[in-house]
């Protein structure tokens, strides 16, 4: 407990930490911060019913619900928290420019997703992050069509794509991006989600701007597969909110009401996915602005059909 006392002081973290040795006296720590105060909101997601119980018994004040108001207000990232996922996302497109080479050697069927997985993180490390945002998401073949397929031992192929999804930790702030690579000869159809793929997230991003609503950016996207025939297999929503969290407000998705705000940060990451033949994803980090938005991630999305390195 001491440690991370002694952790926020060296991080200058401006913040009064109230000491408490076990659950009994956490009860009373609260009561006696709370002594004087009519009203204290809680957030249900965070709280257990018995917790709640037993600060209602504890503490003079009532207790009220308060979903989403702390998420509602970290919606707006400070100049400071831009700089930080700005790193990170500068750091995820620097591991993943180093580890395309790798890419080639796939193509002998030599290289598994965890090796993908494994050299990115490391790194990421390298490079200065505190760690992945999440666990490195590395599908190949069949797997690709998995939305959030966990790396596995299985073999990177000719004629496969090849879903990475990366993303730097700097701070506790997240960066997010997905690249799907094609290797070698792949079937004309795999080939023509990916250039599909590529129209409707070039089109999302467009939309991405302050006044809009989340669900309007989701439906471009959506509208795009439509035209092409392959709605049924975009399977979730466009994206999401990027902070603190991974997953975090805003969304953007079918049933998102709210309008996109400037300062707010967010990921456009359509894709397909076909069972028996792959899928494909690409997705940007995005900075909300007036008249449109600002991009965080920068590696290539447009030539991604990896061919044999040229023999010398």
């Amino acid at each position: 407990m001491q440690h991370a006392i002694d952790q926020l002081s060296i991080a200058g973290a401006e913040v009064e930490v109230v000491l408490a040795q076990d659950s009994n006296s956490l009860l009373e720590v609260v009561a006696n911060c709370l002594r004087g105060v009519a009203r204290c909101g809680y957030d249900p997601n965070d709280l257990t019913v018995r917790q709640l119980q037993q600060y209602s018994a504890s503490c003079s004040c009532a207790f009220v619900g308060a979903e989403g108001v702390v998420q509602e207000l970290r919606r707006v990232k400070s100049d400071s928290e831009l700089q930080r996922i700005s790193q990170a996302s500068d750091i995820a497109d620097r591991a993943l420019a180093q580890v395309e080479p790798l890419l080639f050697s796939a193509l002998s069927g030599s290289i598994s997703e965890r090796d993908v997985r494994d050299e990115l993180e490391l790194l990421m490390r390298r490079f200065g992050a505190d760690g992945p945002s999440y666990e490195t998401i590395v599908a190949t073949g069949p797997n690709s069509a998995l939305p959030h397929h966990r790396p596995t031992s299985t073999l990177l192929r000719e004629g496969h794509s090849v879903v990475i999804d990366v993303g730097a930790l700097i701070d506790g702030y997240h960066s997010d991006m997905t690249r799907t690579y094609l290797l070698g000869e792949c079937d004309p159809e795999l080939v023509r989600m990916h250039q599909i793929v590529i129209e409707a997230q070039a089109c999302g991003v467009r939309a991405v701007r302050a006044g809009v609503v989340g669900s309007e950016v989701d439906g471009v996207c959506r509208e795009v597969f439509d035209r092409h025939g392959l709605g049924h297999e975009f399977t979730h929503g466009t994206g999401h909110g990027v902070g603190l969290q991974i997953h975090e407000m805003p969304w953007l998705r079918r049933n998102a009401k709210d309008p996109l705000t400037t300062g707010e940060v967010v990921t456009v990451e359509p894709g397909l996915y076909r069972v028996g033949l792959g899928g494909v994803r690409i997705e940007d980090l995005v900075l909300v602005e007036s008249t449109g938005c600002h991009v965080f991630t920068h590696s290539q999305k447009e030539q991604l059909c990896l061919q044999s390195p040229p023999t010398t």
